[in-house]
Formats: C-alpha cells, structure tokens, sequence
C-alpha cells in the first residue's frame, strides 16, 4: 500500500515526541548498536536522516492505530515474516 505524504496534522506534542524516538533508533542503527530491520537500514541510505525520522515515527504510530482500531493481537511473526 502506497501512503499519502507526511502531513503536520494531528497533536503537535505526540508527533515531537515520536520523532524524537524514531531518532534515537535511527542513531543506534546507524552506529551499528542494538537490533535494527532491513526496512531501517534502507530507509537511512535512501533518504535524509531527519525524513527517515519522520516515516519512522510514522510507522511506529500506525501500527498501534491499527490494532487499537481493529480490535487485534500483536504478532512478532507476522511483523518477521513482513521484513520490517
């Protein structure tokens, strides 16, 4: 699925505060420190940091969203066998 572009929308505080987690992952996968996905590791070759952040913190968001929204289980296979 392809997403719509970055927007501003949303509560100002919680989007700062997922940035700035995205970039401390984004930090420890870049020095090579901790476990870090394939899909990461791409993302900060392909694009600038602060972007990487931002689709990081994204991510981290959705997934939440979506199994609060659908009344789901979180599955660490399911998120494996995706390549995140």
């Amino acid at each position: 699925t392809r997403l719509g572009k970055i927007t501003r929308a949303g509560d100002e505080d919680l989007r700062r505060l997922l940035v700035i987690g995205a970039t401390a992952v984004i930090q420890r996968a870049s020095s090579g420190r901790g476990p870090h996905s394939r899909w990461l590791l791409a993302l900060i070759k392909r694009k600038p940091p602060k972007l990487a952040a931002v689709a990081l913190a994204n991510k981290g968001a959705r997934i939440p969203w979506k199994l609060m929204t659908s009344n789901e289980s979180y599955d660490v296979a399911r998120l494996d066998a995706a390549g995140a």
